[in-house]
C-alpha cells in the first residue's frame, strides 16, 4: 500500500508538471554520458556522479524515452516509503505500545511528502535520501543480530562489508549530505566497537571493523575508478572547490530558521504538554497535553482554514522542521545514557545530514527530500521518551495519530500548490504533451512544448547533424529529444554550473571553438529568474562571428558566417 500510494502520487505529479530547467540539467548531462563523454575530464561538472550515471544508463538500455525517467521516479519513491516504514519498526518495535500501528501511520506521511513527491523528476536530493534510508536500515538490522548470527561466517562478513559499501554510497550522489551522513555512521560504529570492547563484549567489536573495512575498500575503488577514467584532481577539483566556491551559503542564512519568533511559541507550547502530561490524570488534561505536544503541526492545519494564500500555508507547513530539530536534539542529548548501540547516535547522525542539506538551499529549499528524515526523527524521539520520561511517551499512539493527519492534509496542499517549485511558471490552460518520441509521458501548461518542437523540427530540418550547437541559457531537453552529441563545455549557464565567470571568457569561448556553428538563444523561460544575466552581454560580443539567420516563436537561431 505505502509503495503503491507514494508511486501513484509521483505519477500524478509528473502527469500535471514539469520543470525544465532542473529536468534538463539531469537528461541533457545524462545523455552526453550515455554518448561517452566523460564528466570532470570532457565537460566541467559540479556534482556527483551516481544520479547521471543511473540516467545514463536507463538512456543507454531503453533509449531516449521520457517516460522511462517518470517510471524511475515513481519506483524509486516508492521503495523509499517502504524502506523508512521498515527502519520506523526497527526504531519503535519493542519500545512504544503498538509499534506496528505507529510505524505504519508515522509512515503514511510519506506517501505524500515522500522523496520524489513534491519535486517529481530523477534528482540527486531524493537518490541520496534513499540511499541513507538503505544504510540506516542494514545497520539496525545488523545491530538487532539478524543475519550475521545466523548465516555462515562468510556471508556475515560479506554483508558486513557490503553495509560498507552502502553506507560510502551517497558521498558519490550528494557530496553535501552524502559526506556528513557517511562520516558520522562511521565515527559512530567505531565509537561503538571501541565501547563494546571496553565493556567486555569483543565479540560485537568485529563487527564494526567489518563495516568500516567495507567503506574503506569501496572508497579506494571507487578512487581508482574515478583516477583512471576522469582524473582524481579533476573531480576533487568540479565537486568540491568549484561546487562549494557557487553553493556555500552565509552563515546568517543557515541560523536564519531559528531566528522565527514563532519557533519559541512552539517549544513553549510543547515545553508546556510535556509538563501537563508528566501530572495528568484526567483524559481531558491528556489529549491537551497531545495537542499542546504536536502544536507545531496542528498549527499547519488549522492555518489552511485562516489564510489561504499557498505561499503562507507552506510557510506554516515548514515552519515545524525547526521545533522538532531542537526537541528531537535536546530529548536525544538526555537520552545518550539510557539508549545503546546505533539508536543512540542516530538522532545527531540524521541532524548532522539535515544541516548538511541546509547547506544548498536552506530550510525552504533543501527540504523536498528530506521529509522521511524528519519522520525517523520523531521516531526517536518516541524511542528515547520511552526511557527517559514514560509518562510523556504514554501519550505516543494519539501524538502519533494528531502528527500523520496534520502532515497528510497540510503534506496533500503542499504539493497540490506545488508552492516548493514557484520558481518556475506553471501556468493555467491546457495540459500539453508532446508528439516527439524522445518525449512521450511529458505534460506541462503553457506554451513550452508546442514552442521546443517548432525548434527541433527546424534544427533538423536546417542544422547539420555533424554542427556544433550552443544553447543560452539551456532550459530546454535539446540533446536528449534530437540525440546530438554537446560539442561544448557547457549545457546550461546559471551561476551554479557555469563555469566561465564573466561575458568576455564565455564569448572568447565559444569564439574559439570552430565546432560551434550555432547559437540558439530562448527569449521567454519557464524558469521565473534570468539564470544568465550576461546573455545579451554575450550575444554582443559574438555579433562579429555570428548573425541572426531565423526568429521562432520563442527562439533565436543564429549561424556562424
Amino acid at each position: 500500500m505505502l509503495f503503491a500510494v507514494t508511486a501513484g502520487v509521483v505519477l500524478w505529479q509528473n502527469a500535471r508538471v514539469t520543470v525544465l530547467w532542473d529536468l534538463s540539467y539531469i537528461l541533457e548531462n545524462a545523455t552526453r554520458i550515455s554518448q561517452g563523454q566523460l564528466p570532470y575530464r570532457d565537460f566541467p561538472f559540479p556534482y556527483a556522479p551516481l544520479t547521471f550515471l543511473t540516467q545514463a544508463s536507463i538512456i543507454r538500455l531503453f533509449g531516449r524515452v521520457f517516460w522511462h525517467h517518470v517510471a524511475y521516479a515513481a519506483v524509486m519513491g516508492g521503495v523509499a516509503t517502504v524502506v523508512a516504514w521498515r527502519v520506523l519498526l526497527r526504531i519503535l518495535y519493542g519500545r512504544v505500545q503498538h509499534a506496528w500501528t505507529s510505524a505504519l501511520l508515522l509512515a503514511m506521511p510519506c506517501c505524500v511528502l515522500g522523496i520524489y513527491c513534491i519535486f517529481p523528476h530523477p534528482f540527486y536530493d531524493p537518490d541520496c535520501t534513499l540511499v541513507m534510508l538503505l544504510g540506516t536500515l542494514a545497520l539496525l538490522r545488523i545491530e538487532d543480530d539478524e543475519l550475521p548470527v545466523r548465516s555462515a561466517p562468510f556471508i556475515a562478513r560479506l554483508t558486513l562489508l557490503g553495509t560498507g559499501a552502502l553506507l560510502m554510497l551517497p558521498v558519490f550522489i550528494k557530496q553535501n549530505i552524502g559526506l556528513i551522513f557517511t562520516s558520522a555512521f562511521i565515527a559512530v560504529i567505531v565509537v561503538e566497537a571501541v565501547l563494546a570492547y571496553k565493556r567486555g563484549r569483543r565479540e560485537l567489536a568485529p563487527r564494526g571493523t567489518w563495516i568500516v573495512c567495507g567503506a574503506i575498500i569501496s572508497a579506494l575503488v571507487a578512487a581508482a575508478l574515478i583516477a583512471a577514467t576522469v582524473g582524481f584532481g579533476n573531480y576533487l577539483h568540479w565537486t568540491v572547490k568549484f561546487a562549494a566556491s557557487r553553493r556555500m551559503p552565509a552563515w546568517h542564512e543557515m541560523v536564519g530558521v531559528y531566528t522565527n519568533p514563532a519557533l519559541v511559541l512552539s517549544l513553549v507550547l510543547m515545553g508546556a504538554g510535556a509538563g501537563i502530561a508528566a501530572f495528568a490524570r484526567r483524559a481531558w488534561l491528556r489529549w491537551f497535553a497531545t495537542a499542546l505536544l504536536t502544536a507545531p503541526f496542528l498549527w499547519s492545519v488549522i492555518y489552511l482554514a485562516l489564510d489561504s494564500d499557498v505561499s503562507e500555508r507552506a510557510e506554516r507547513l515548514l515552519a515545524v522542521w525547526p521545533p522538532m530539530i531542537i526537541a528531537s536534539f535536546v530529548i536525544a542529548a538526555l537520552g545518550v545514557r539510557v539508549q545503546c548501540g546505533v539508536r543512540r547516535w542516530l538522532p545527531f547522525v540524521l541532524l548532522a545530514t539535515i544541516h548538511a542539506a541546509f547547506l544548498s538551499q536552506q530550510l525552504w529549499g533543501s527540504t523536498y527530500a528530506l521529509w522521511p528524515l524528519l519522520i525517523l526523527l520523531i521516531a526517536c524521539m518516541l524511542s528515547t521518551l520511552a526511557d527517559i520520561a514514560p509518562r510523556v511517551h504514554s501519550l505516543a499512539p494519539s501524538a502519533v495519530l494528531l502528527t500523520t493527519i496534520a502532515l497528510l492534509l497540510a503534506g496533500t496542499l503542499y504539493i497540490r500548490s506545488e508552492e516548493r517549485l514557484s520558481y518556475v511558471s506553471l501556468e493555467d490552460g491546457k495540459l500539453m504533451h508532446s508528439s516527439l518520441p524522445a518525449l512521450r509521458g511529458i505534460a506541462m501548461r503553457g506554451p513550452w512544448l508546442p514552442e521546443f518542437e517548432e525548434l527541433v523540427h527546424y534544427t533538423e530540418r536546417e542544422i547539420p547533424r555533424r554542427d556544433g550547437v550552443v544553447m543560452f541559457p539551456g532550459e530546454d531537453l535539446f540533446y536528449f529529444t534530437t540525440g546530438r552529441s554537446p560539442q561544448f563545455p557547457a549545457v546550461m549557464f546559471d551561476h551554479t554550473v557555469n563555469p566561465y565567470d564573466n561575458a568576455e571568457d564565455l564569448a572568447n569561448a565559444v569564439r574559439v571553438r570552430t565546432n560551434i556553428s550555432w547559437i540558439i538563444v530562448k527569449r521567454e523561460l519557464q524558469l521565473q529568474e534570468e539564470p544568465m544575466p550576461q546573455r545579451q552581454r554575450v550575444l554582443d560580443l559574438l555579433a562579429p562571428e555570428f548573425e541572426n539567420v531565423e526568429k521562432l516563436d520563442n527562439y533565436d537561431v543564429y549561424r556562424r558566417k
